[in-house]
């Protein structure tokens, strides 16, 4: 008898991450073998946001896709002793920063390519300002210089259900064209983070994530490619635009009929404009300055 069971090629496990004094039990997931692309996720989420992107044999056939979870986020735990922290959890720039470069390290990620949206999108630009050395390209999406503005305490509040909130909110970024289904896995992401996770990304996200100093110093880094769809709300097209104007080895492509997840609200469309970055990519192009998007049709 043939079995009818499907399995997904992706592999999840736990590494243990050594940084600043502490030692993180990080779970992941991972596909392919090649060039490691390493995928972060947006603001009080977790790796599941690139499942499809994990899943893709065209993609995997040359890249080790690998996502994983923050500490605090999914299947990661807080560090030792966190309910004895004094202050509430707040992510920062060097932690962040710090975070992505030890657990590439960890799983043996050499020379990765950087794939982030949203907060992971914004880290993108510091990480190639300090690890210019380490990193073969970058993929910013929903990305930004600075992103002020954004207040998540009524998320903490006991009144509230801050993951309905979450979720509910972050549904108004997503495209009207993308598909119901993947519309309410992203509301379900945002519901099941954990308390406060959210109100601290968007601390790193619209407070402590400021490039606006460091954007002059970067004439030298590895390619950023910044994509970013025509309905975010939370970063418009034009925030993108002017980070990529501002970045000498960089380039800039508004999606059509894309909102602020690319990778899980239309997976298939998004595939479309990320080939040609990928196909890029393969082909070690270091000089993205005068890269010519093809022209997507939707």
């Amino acid at each position: 008898m043939v079995s009818k069971t499907r399995h997904d090629p992706i592999v999840g496990r736990y590494v243990y991450v050594p940084y600043e004094g502490q030692e993180y039990r990080i779970y992941y997931e991972e596909n392919g073998t090649g060039i490691p692309l390493v995928c972060l996720h947006t603001a009080g989420t977790d790796s599941r946001e690139y499942r499809h992107q994990m899943a893709d044999p065209e993609i995997t056939r040359n890249f080790r896709v690998i996502a994983f979870d923050l500490p605090w986020h999914g299947r990661s735990n807080p560090p030792s002793e966190w309910w004895l922290m004094e202050e509430e959890y707040k992510l920062t720039t060097d932690f962040y920063c710090g975070m992505v470069m030890a657990f590439c390290e960890a799983v043996g990620a050499q020379n990765p390519v950087i794939m982030g949206s949203s907060m992971g999108g914004n880290i993108c630009i510091p990480l190639a300002h300090r690890y210019r050395d380490s990193i073969r390209a970058l993929v910013a999406l929903e990305a930004a210089i600075h992103s002020p503005g954004w207040i998540a305490d009524v998320l903490a509040h006991p009144a509230v259900h801050g993951g309905e909130i979450a979720g509910s909110y972050t549904a108004g970024e997503i495209a009207p064209q993308s598909p119901d289904n993947e519309r309410w896995e992203i509301w379900w992401f945002y519901a099941t983070g954990g308390p406060g996770v959210f109100k601290g990304d968007v601390h790193y996200y619209s407070v402590d994530h400021d490039s606006r100093a460091i954007v002059g110093d970067m004439k030298d880094t590895p390619p950023i490619y910044f994509m970013t769809g025509e309905y975010d709300g939370a970063c418009h097209p034009a925030m993108s635009k002017k980070a990529s104007e501002a970045i000498a080895n960089s380039t800039f492509l508004e999606m059509k009929h894309i909102g602020h997840f690319p990778m899980c609200e239309n997976p298939p469309l998004f595939k479309r404009y990320l080939d040609p970055v990928l196909a890029n990519i393969i082909a070690d192009k270091r000089d993205v300055s005068n890269f010519v998007w093809p022209e997507i049709k939707v």
